[in-house]
């Protein structure tokens, strides 16, 4: 059974950082890129950041500059660093696992991948 936990979510003010984490089991991490997306109220789940599972990585042009990911494959997680918050990352933000072993294709579409967390919420007060 695979699983995907996302954690480090919270309230932050207006140029704050936070770290989401995503704890993954059930599958070959390593072999496996996966995503962040997130979803605001009333808008479309939309793509934040893609790691490969060799590592390549790619980003929205709204948190370019701003946001990074990087995963541990000894600890099965992926994180997402986020720096210089604005109140428009305000969302739910989900991580995801390609649906395709061994990809280096960076993927920003969520049909491209098959297993999602349960999602943690952000919030950027102003």
């Amino acid at each position: 059974q695979v699983q995907l936990v996302e954690s480090g979510g919270g309230l932050v003010q207006v140029g704050g950082s936070l770290r989401l984490s995503c704890a993954v089991s059930g599958l070959t991490f390593s072999s496996y890129g996966m995503g962040w997306f997130r979803e605001a109220p009333g808008k479309e789940r939309e793509f934040v950041a893609v790691i490969t599972w060799s590592g390549g990585a790619n980003y929205a042009d709204s948190v370019k500059g701003r946001f990074t990911v990087s995963r541990d494959n000894n600890k099965n997680t992926v994180y997402l660093q986020m720096n210089i918050l604005k109140p428009e990352d305000t969302a739910t933000y989900y991580c995801a696992a390609d649906r395709r072993r061994l990809s280096n294709f960076l993927s920003v579409f969520p049909r491209d991948y098959e297993y999602w967390g349960q999602g943690t919420q952000v919030t950027v007060s102003s």
